[in-house]
Order: C-alpha cells, then structure tokens, then sequence
C-alpha cells in the first residue's frame, strides 16, 4: 500500500469520526427519526431517478435497507437525541463486527477461528466495562443500549449484504436507500408529531438550522458519497486486511473531535474499555487474515478480514466487499465468518 494511499485511507478514517460530530449538529434541529428519513431521501431520490436497480433479489435489498438503514439509524440517532455523546457513540457502534461474527455463526452456520473469537470476546468485554461506566443512571445507560441496537441492526443488513452477494455495490447501496425514507417519515409522524417536524422545517435560518443543514449535508455527501467511494477505491487497488484496520482510526478521531469541539468528556474505565474493544476489533481482523498464510482462499480471508473490522459509518463497508468480489461462495469460507461487508 503506497504512502498516498495510506493518506486516502485515513482520510476516510477523519471524514467518518467527524461524521458524527456532524450527526450531533443535526440533531439540533431535526427529531432523530425524521433526520434519518430525511438523510436517505436525498440518496434515494437521485437512485430511483439514475441509477438502475442491481441485479440482486429484492428481499437482499428490503433487508440491508431495514438492517443498516432503518435499524442503524433509527438506534443510533434515537440514541445520541436522547443524550449519547458523539465519540462514543462512534466507539459503541463498533459492536457491529462482533454482533455480524454471532449472526454469521448462528443464522449462515459459519465457523469462526478460536484466536479470532477470543480477540471478539475482549472487544464485547471493553463494550461491557464501557456500559458498566454508563450504570451510574438510566439518563446515561439509555442511550448506550440504544446504540448497541443500532450496532445491531449494522449487523443485520451486513449479512443481507452478504447473501445478497451484488457485484454492484453502488447501485445496491444507492437502491439500500430507498428502503428507509417512507416507513422512518411515517415513523416520525407518529412519534414526533407534524408541529415538531414542521417547526424544524420552518426555523432552517437560524444559525441552530444553518448547522442542522450543514451536518445533514457533509453526512451525506462527505461522509457518505465521497468517503464511501474513496473507501471502495482503495479496497479494490489493496488487500482488504491493509485497508480495513484503518477504520479502528473512526472512534479515536471521533472521541477526540469531540473533545475539541464539544467538550466531550469520558471516565478512565470508559478509556480503559474503548481501548479494549479497538484491540478486540482490530486484532480479530488480522488474525482474519491469518488465514492468508493457513490456505484460506485470498477471498474468503479478505471478507473475513472485512467483517471482524466494521467500518462506523456504515454505507461503506458492505458496498466496499461487494467490489472486492467477497461473498461468493467456495470450500474455503467455511472456517470464515460471515460478517460486514468489508465501514464502515
């Protein structure tokens, strides 16, 4: 991997972590569920209107866009609404890859290497130290579980993906999109109510809605178009266990950008466990890629590889696997985890 494409990488890396900083902006302004609607309107109207529908089974699709779009999100912006700060939000939701691993051992039957699973045990067990931090009152702990169900359905939509097995992932994430914006506006109607979401609409020049259209914007076109293109780029020009670890930079940029702006503050056990889960993430990845050096098909150890190191802001991991040619099936994926796609 050249040094331009190390710099690409963390690039993306320092556009995802500030992506939740632009997620807390937003919140300002728009209720959690209408911002998630809102989010996926303007990738889904340009996707219904340019781009052709992948050639994947329709219910691959309904299924990515309710695991990652309309679970993830919903959770996620619920959460950090309800008083989740926004750096540890993007270490929680890191849970993905552990959950995706159990979904993959459980519902598609895959087997997972004793070394990989101990490294995912001790990153559960920093997420475990990290909630043991947020015990000291409901206001705080709330949230935190949230964010664990938004990791949760992350990691549902990784194994739609994964059955899924597009060779188009562009146009099956931009098609993802169209899942999420009717039922999450409908959703946002009943729970928020029309005089809420009304009121967000109309105070949009106020320097409160002039950041809420900023976060909007650089989510979905920073975060999302450029840093998932740039992502899927480096992966098809670069083994896939030389990308991935690059996304464990998202929650140490995350965290310290909003310490800077925000303030954000976080206990030494919650620095004790988020330490913790970077290295259960990160070290589940490469023992992934062990499997290069045992035999394992290059395929099989680089979708492993993939889904033991999630990336955090989600459309880009599974799309970028999808380019990488992972998910076909073959002999040696049988000792691989099934998993993200490849970060977020």
């Amino acid at each position: 991997m050249t040094a331009r494409h190390c710099l690409l990488a963390a690039s993306v890396a320092v556009m995802w972590g500030l992506n939740f900083l632009a997620i807390d902006l937003s919140l300002d302004q728009f209720p959690p569920f209408f911002l998630v609607a809102l989010r996926f309107s303007l990738l889904a109207i340009p996707a219904l209107l340019f781009v052709p529908m992948p050639r994947v089974r329709f219910r691959w699709i309904l299924g990515y866009g309710l695991g990652f779009g309309i679970l993830q999100f919903a959770f996620l912006y619920w959460a950090m609404a309800a008083g989740m700060p926004a750096g540890l939000a993007s270490l929680v939701l890191q849970a993905s890859g552990p959950f995706t691993v159990l979904l993959g051992m459980t519902v598609l039957r895959e087997r997972v290497r004793a070394s990989q699973m101990a490294f995912l045990l001790l990153a559960m067990a920093g997420l475990g130290v990290v909630g043991w931090q947020r015990l000291d009152s409901s206001a705080s702990f709330l949230p935190f579980l949230l964010t664990l169900a938004g990791a949760f359905g992350w990691a549902i939509g990784n194994i739609c993906n994964r059955q899924a097995h597009s060779v188009e992932p562009v146009k099956f994430t931009m098609w993802m999109s169209v899942v999420p914006p009717v039922p999450m506006l409908l959703l946002a109607l009943l729970v928020e109510g029309p005089d809420r979401i009304g009121t967000s609409l109309t105070t949009l020049a106020t320097p409160t809605g002039l950041l809420g259209i900023a976060g909007l914007v650089y989510t979905v076109v920073i975060a999302t178009v450029i840093g998932s293109g740039v992502w899927s780029w480096l992966l098809s020009r670069n083994p896939a266990g030389v990308v991935a670890p690059f996304s464990m930079l998202v929650p140490i940029v995350g965290m310290s950008a909003a310490w800077f702006a925000f303030g954000e503050t976080v206990t030494i056990g919650e620095l004790c466990g988020a330490a913790l889960v970077i290295i259960g993430v990160l070290g589940a990845g490469l023992r992934a890629g062990a499997g290069l050096r045992a035999g394992v098909g290059p395929r099989a150890a680089a979708g492993a590889i993939a889904e033991a190191v999630p990336d955090p802001v989600p459309i880009v991991p599974e799309a970028a696997d999808a380019e990488a040619g992972v998910g076909s099936e073959s002999e040696s994926d049988e000792d691989v985890p099934a998993g993200t796609s490849g970060t977020r």
